[in-house]
């Protein structure tokens, strides 16, 4: 949003100019008239209070929740009805969804019988299925209609249906028989019969699934939208892409706070209380720090070693740091290619073969540095390692090869261990994974240094 403009805005709001006001907002797209309630939040409702109801309804449905809520409380009773009656039915629910009971209940009073009856049947499925996203708005027609008799129902109500890029052919019980794109409809035959068209080929939903399955259709099959059924494949709805790329957005967020190791946020960033945001890290911080209390107690059982070696101290860090990187980047890998699709649970035995191939060979490459530094560390200043500074660089160098193929190896197998468990692959983040490999590749690098070092330092 341009600077001037807020100016101006800002100034039409000193002087209450609301009707120079209301002319102003009518020229700014929708996408400009939200940047602007980002830019004025305090004058939100007023915003939505002085456009005209339609495009009131369209900035206030791309709104995230915590500004709909604000101005829901501030707007005149009669403006929020004219909205809340408007707006689309799964914009509706998920508002809903968001709202406090007593609020909720209030609201849906105020709709009329046939839009509340859609509400409540909405809102009664799992607030993570896919029948929480769905539309009732759509057009359905008999396959024994005709071309002409089904463009005339287009026309009659297509302006009611949420898109009108795919007809929905249905039988006399509700069942969906197909789904036809406009374009087909609008070449073919006059005369033709809407039934010779259709080739029962089609993809649908289900409307107690979850929302994640319909984001991995969507995109694997390019639609702008597609049915919703039931059990007995009765057409109950559709779900349009806004939706689902509304969704996606949302999943990514939370992948992306989990994998950082903390709960999801529930609201944006600034508008999450401190309480909240301490409440939503606390948790997983205090898990990893009881795990990293495993990394003393491991340290603790070699405390004789490091005794009589406190050369092998000194690579404690190197050796549990590039464990942790190396099974935080599988980890990473696998949560995302899971997300995508890419990789399944029957993909496991794929997945660890390539990992125990990858990891033994970025271990090499990390040995191989390992091993070159002790080295060069060693013509410099001959007196650091000492007589053994070999054995010492054999220690270092064969341990960082199997640290980094475990933590390889871990990272990559727990997203897919917590698939099959039925949680959420995401919650093996990466410091989760990186507190994991800190503990064994501890012993790891011990279990080698006794092998090479015993009878000589040890």
């Amino acid at each position: 949003m341009e600077e001037l403009v807020v100016e101006e805005i800002q100034e039409l709001l000193e002087k209450e100019n609301d009707k120079a006001l209301k002319q102003y907002l009518d020229q700014l797209n929708i996408s400009d008239v939200e940047e602007l309630i980002d830019e004025l939040p305090q004058y939100a409702a007023k915003f939505i209070e002085t456009l005209s109801l339609n495009r009131a309804v369209n900035v206030f449905r791309i709104l995230d929740f915590p500004t709909q809520e604000r101005i829901i409380k501030k707007l005149s009773g009669n403006k929020l009805n004219q909205i809340i009656k408007d707006l689309p039915p799964d914009d509706r629910t998920a508002l809903f969804s968001e709202l406090k009971g007593d609020v909720v209940k209030k609201m849906i009073t105020l709709l009329p019988p046939e839009e509340r009856k859609e509400s409540l049947a909405l809102l009664g499925y799992k607030e993570d299925s896919i029948g929480r996203l769905m539309t009732p708005d759509y057009i359905a027609v008999k396959p024994e209609w005709s071309i002409t008799r089904v463009l005339a129902h287009i026309r009659r109500y297509g302006k009611n249906s949420e898109t009108i890029d795919v007809v929905y052919v249905i039988d006399k019980e509700g069942v969906l028989l197909d789904d036809i794109r406009i374009r087909e409809v609008l070449l073919a035959d006059p005369e033709a019969i809407i039934g010779e068209l259709t080739d029962k080929r089609f993809i649908a939903l289900k409307a107690n699934d979850p929302q994640e399955d319909a984001i991995n259709i969507f995109r694997m099959n390019n639609r702008v939208a597609l049915p919703v059924v039931d059990e007995n494949n009765v057409l109950l709805g559709i779900v349009t892409v806004d939706d689902i790329l509304w969704i996606a957005n949302q999943e990514y967020t939370e992948d992306m706070h989990k994998i950082g190791g903390t709960e999801a946020l529930d609201e944006p960033y600034l508008d999450t209380s401190i309480f909240n945001l301490v409440r939503k890290r606390v948790g997983w911080l205090a898990i990893l720090m009881v795990g990293e209390m495993l990394t003393a107690t491991a340290m603790g059982f070699f405390e004789g070693q490091i005794h009589k070696a406190t050369v092998l101290a000194l690579f404690i860090p190197l050796i549990i740091s590039c464990g942790g990187n190396s099974g935080s980047q599988a980890s990473t890998l696998i949560i995302q290619a899971m997300a995508l699709g890419e990789v399944t649970i029957k993909d496991w035995w794929r997945v660890m073969n390539r990992e125990i191939t990858s990891g033994f060979l970025l271990g090499l490459c990390l040995g191989l540095i390992g091993f070159l530094r002790i080295f060069v560390w060693h013509l410099a200043v001959p007196n650091v390692y000492g007589e053994h500074w070999i054995l010492i660089a054999a220690t270092i160098s064969v341990s960082l090869v199997f640290v980094v193929l475990w933590g390889s190896l871990s990272g990559s197998m727990l997203p897919i261990l917590l698939k099959k468990l039925g949680a959420d692959p995401a919650t093996s983040s990466a410091p989760f994974v990186a507190t994991l490999v800190d503990v064994t590749g501890l012993i790891i690098y011990f279990s080698f240094a006794v092998l090479f070092l015993k009878g000589v330092l040890l």
